[in-house]
């Protein structure tokens, strides 16, 4: 849902990073987990440039992440991904070696980005991702994206 981001104000509020589309995630009452632990939305509001700014019941650290259970989350469309379902995959280069794990996405400007645990980034688009086996617990990238120069 988007991770705990610098504080709004001095009454425990704070903007959320990378919040996610779905506005009554963010409802008042609504339960959040940052950090894995549960927290209720006592306050939302929008701040400066539009963002999403949070007050929960309790204090989260800045950069926890916030989430809800996987089983409220709708199926995502055909070739649409959770972040969470992406994140520990193997990748590996077409005709070629092991990349890494990915270890997180990012939100680039032109598009997301993986982020292996070996430090290599590669964009996520259709170029670059030709296969994501869920079952499998692989990714495979086309030639080229990890080359050094």
């Amino acid at each position: 849902m988007g991770r705990v981001g610098r504080p709004h104000g001095v009454d425990g509020s704070f903007f959320v990073e990378n919040a996610s589309d779905v506005e009554e995630r963010f409802n008042r009452g609504a339960t959040l987990y940052a950090d894995g632990a549960p927290a209720e939305v006592v306050e939302s509001k929008r701040g400066a440039g539009g963002r999403r700014v949070l007050k929960l019941d309790r204090h989260v650290q800045r950069g926890a992440t916030l989430a809800v259970p996987r089983s409220v989350l709708p199926e995502p469309d055909a070739d649409a991904y959770y972040v969470f379902q992406l994140v520990g995959l193997e990748v590996e280069e077409d005709g070629g070696g092991r990349l890494g794990v990915v270890a997180d996405v990012e939100n680039a400007p032109a598009n997301d980005v993986l982020v292996l645990d070996t430090g290599l980034l590669l964009p996520l688009v259709d170029v670059c991702v030709l296969e994501i086996d869920l079952d499998g617990g692989k990714i495979r990238v086309a030639p080229g994206f990890a080359d050094d120069e």
